[in-house]
Parts: C-alpha cells; sequence; structure tokens
C-alpha cells in the first residue's frame, strides 16, 4: 500500500519544510514538493506537523506477571495514541528479565500483541553476571542496572558485582542511580517525624538530591575506569548535571543521559494537589531542579527525553505514602506534553523531535528509525497543532485507567500514528485489531 502525505510542515533535522512524503511497503520513498503516485492513499496534512516517531527508552509494560496493572498489547496502543512509535521495556516483571529465556519470552510476546516497535532490556541483579554477558548487543537495546531499589526491587549493591557488570557488559549500560543507604536513612527519619503518616511533600526529601548526586557519581565513576557505555536514566536534579558532558558529538560519548517527561512537568509544589499520583523514584523535586533540566535539554548535557512509562491501579496508588509504589502512566500524552512546552515558547519543535526521535536512534544506534528520511522505516506521527486535547478518563488507553495529566487541556492533537507505513492511530481509535500489529523488533548497529 502506498501513503501520500500532502503539504505536511515535515519537522526533521533541525528544519520545518512543507513537503509531501511518499510511503510505500513500510518505507519512505520519496521527500520533496508535488509528488504524484498512483493509488496512493492521499493523507491532507497543510498546516500540521509530520514527525518522525518518538522513540521512548524506558518503560514498563508489566507483562508478564504485573498484567492487573498493564500489558504490552493496551500500553504500546496508549503509545501509539501518543505518538511513540518504539519503546524500550525494563526487566522489574514477574518473574524479572534476569535469563536469555525469561528475555526471549517477551520478545515472544511483543510480537503477537505489540502495535508499535519494541526492544527490551536485560535486567542486572547480584547473581547474574553469566546471563548478562549473554546478551546480543545487536538484538537487546541494553542491560538495566538498579543502583537503588523501586518498583521489584532489582538492587544491585555489590560493589564488586557492580564493577564486574561496568566492565564486561557486552553492550550499553542503563542505569536508574539512588543511594540506597540514603535513602533508607532519610525514610526512618521520616518515619521517626512524621510515623507512619508521612506525608507525600517528603518524598524528594527521602529520596534526595544527595541520594541520586552518590549514585550517579558512582555509575559515572566505575564507566570512566571501563569505558563503559553509561546510559544514566532520569535525571532529577540540577547538582547531577556536572556529571555530564555537553561539548562532545553524541557518537563520541561514552557517558549519556535520559529526562523524563515528569521532572520537566511537574515540581514538589505539585505534591498537595497531585499527591501519590506523581509519586515516581526518582522523585519531582523543587522548580530549581526542573529549570536546570529543561536548560541541559536545551544546552546538550541532557541526551534524550523518555517516560518512564510504570503504571499502577488506582486502588493501589490510593493508599498511604509507605503502601502507594512509585511510578505513573506517560506514553499516551508524553510528545503533548512536550510540545505544550514549546507552546509556552522555551522550547521549539526541532528540538523536541531531536530529542524524542532523532537523538535516541543515534545513541542507541537503531539503523533506519527515528529520522525522515528515503529508505527508512515510515515510522510517523501527524500532529495538528492547532487543535486541543483534553485528558479525561474516558479517552485513556492506559489498563491502569488514570493520568497524572487528568483535566489538563494540551493545544495540540496527535492525528495519526504509522509504524512501519501502517496506520495504528486515526485520531479516534486505535486501529490494532484482527491481528494488525505493526510494531517490528528493534536492531541494533553495535
Amino acid at each position: 500500500m502506498k501513503t501520500l502525505f500532502k503539504q505536511a510542515n515535515v519537522v526533521n533535522e533541525g528544519t520545518v519544510v512543507e513537503a509531501d512524503v511518499l510511503v510505500e511497503g513500510g518505507v519512505i520513498r520519496e521527500v520533496g514538493a508535488g509528488l504524484v503516485a498512483e493509488g496512493a492513499h492521499v493523507v491532507p496534512a497543510k498546516g500540521k506537523w509530520l514527525m518522525p516517531g518518538a522513540i521512548d527508552d524506558q518503560v514498563h509494560f508489566r507483562e508478564p506477571g504485573l498484567t492487573h496493572k498493564a500489558e504490552i498489547a493496551t500500553e504500546s496502543a496508549a503509545a501509539a495514541a501518543g505518538g511513540i512509535t518504539s519503546f524500550m521495556e525494563m526487566p522489574n516483571t514477574v518473574p524479572q528479565a534476569l535469563t536469555q529465556q525469561l528475555l526471549a519470552d517477551k520478545y515472544e510476546r511483543a510480537a503477537e500483541v505489540s502495535a508499535v516497535n519494541y526492544s527490551f532490556f536485560m535486567g542486572a541483579s547480584n547473581e547474574n553476571i553469566e546471563e548478562v554477558l549473554k546478551t546480543d548487543p545487536k538484538r537487546v537495546c541494553g542491560v538495566k542496572v538498579f543502583m537503588g531499589s523501586s518498583t521489584g526491587n532489582m538492587l544491585v549493591d555489590s560493589r564488586s558485582v557492580l564493577d564486574g557488570i561496568f566492565k564486561e557488559s557486552p553492550t550499553l549500560v542503563a542505569t536508574h542511580c539512588e543511594d540506597e543507604a540514603t535513602v533508607r536513612k532519610n525514610l526512618e527519619a521520616a518515619r521517626a517525624q512524621f510515623g507512619e503518616h508521612v506525608p507525600m511533600a517528603q518524598h524528594p526529601i527521602i529520596r534526595s538530591e544527595e541520594a541520586c548526586y552518590r549514585s550517579s557519581s558512582l555509575a559515572v565513576e566505575l564507566a570512566t575506569k571501563h569505558n563503559t557505555q553509561l546510559h544514566v536514566l532520569h535525571i532529577s536534579t540540577a547538582k547531577e548535571l556536572a556529571l555530564f558532558n555537553n561539548a562532545l558529538p553524541l557518537e563520541e560519548k561514552r557517558i549519556t543521559a535520559e529526562a523524563c517527561i515528569h521532572h520537566l512537568w511537574f515540581t514538589d509544589a505539585d505534591y498537595e494537589e497531585k499527591g501519590t499520583f506523581i509519586k515516581w523514584n526518582p522523585a519531582v523535586k523543587r522548580a530549581s531542579d526542573r529549570q536546570a533540566l529543561r536548560a541541559a535539554l536545551l544546552d546538550g548535557t541532557i541526551d534524550v527525553v523518555a517516560t518512564d512509562h510504570a503504571p499502577h491501579t488506582l486502588t493501589e496508588k490510593n493508599q498511604g505514602y509507605f503502601q502507594a509504589p512509585s511510578g505513573g502512566p506517560l506514553v499516551q500524552h508524553a510528545v503533548l506534553a512536550m510540545l505544550e512546552m514549546v507552546r509556552e515558547g522555551w522550547i521549539g519543535v526541532e528540538r523536541v523531535v531531536e530529542l524524542m526521535a532523532h537523538r535516541p536512534a543515534r545513541l542507541f544506534r537503531i539503523p533506519n528509525r527515528g529520522f525522515i528520511r528515503p529508505g527508512y522505516a515510515a515510522d510517523l506521527v501527524l500532529v495538528d497543532p492547532a487543535a486541543e486535547t483534553v485528558v479525561r478518563r474516558e479517552t485513556l488507553l492506559y489498563k491502569c485507567g488514570w493520568s497524572p495529566f487528568e483535566g489538563t487541556t494540551f493545544h495540540s492533537r496527535i492525528e495519526g500514528t504509522w509504524v512501519n507505513g501502517v496506520q495504528v492511530w486515526d485520531g479516534r481509535r486505535v486501529l490494532t485489531q484482527a491481528g494488525n500489529h505493526a510494531g517490528e523488533r528493534l536492531e541494533f548497529n553495535r
């Protein structure tokens, strides 16, 4: 099937240019003016942005074992509706993806049900270094190391094990960085002060700037020692930014950083209204941290933007501080949230595409994706920048059925999403019924 996008404002490689884009056989065939294609399905796109689909390098889709919260099918559908055409999923499922066979099982399931492209991180623990070393760098996005405990408790706290992983890992190492001893000390101090009724405003004090910096600096120290390709996930503090270099081109960096939507949108002032619905690890912190993260997106200190999509049920989240798990659903509105920041004026739409599509593809060395170029996979998103999206519970595609953005009005709308040339979202519904699961396994040029 041929698809021809007519007179779109193509957002790609630092420019916004009105052009036609011809797609055939799942691939972008031509980009230019006045294109014609006999028998093509024509998509009128004048006045709308046509962008490469976002590549989200950090999600938790909860399958297997936690499917009361989410599934690959439901969350990949929500991602499609949100303009995310590829995801990389984390290993803290049940069972945890700590063996090559368990990792293969996740790929097999995604091949059956995923609406978008997929990859899965191999998990590291204190005991599975032999399995980690079997990871194929061309077929697996990376190895995930929890250097602080979070949902699923896959904490790797042995210094010798960490040293071995950083020295021997056959591929990129991605880290969750919070110093466990510091978090536990702060947690006990909060419990001593408040008992079992710790207010949510204590969360960024418990999971503090110090906890983040101590762990991130250790990861950078180990990566520098062993020349590891290190990717530090969900940076949440201004202090950590000093650990990263913005002077090198991305392809020459061995140490990179990610920022997440919630740390760019919310601040600690929002805990009073949102409560546990913005409880994440690492915690949402001060407005000054948010401002520093935003600046770091512009100067290249932070390399990519992701979601850390991590759903829990409403029942689970509607509990007290100690009982409510950390994490929330974000893939359906992450691109819209970044485009809202474009409307605020501090970032350009070209930079959003750079951070959510171009740079993830370059950082992870994903061939033929992340750009609008002839010969590249037709992973495309059509956005109406003059329409509104009101986040209502009845419009959510997450299995958990809630969003921290409920009640928010975004001033743009995802009109359509195409994965490998197949339309999977038409602005109203996901088009993945009857086995039409367009997602493919991501490959890596390593």
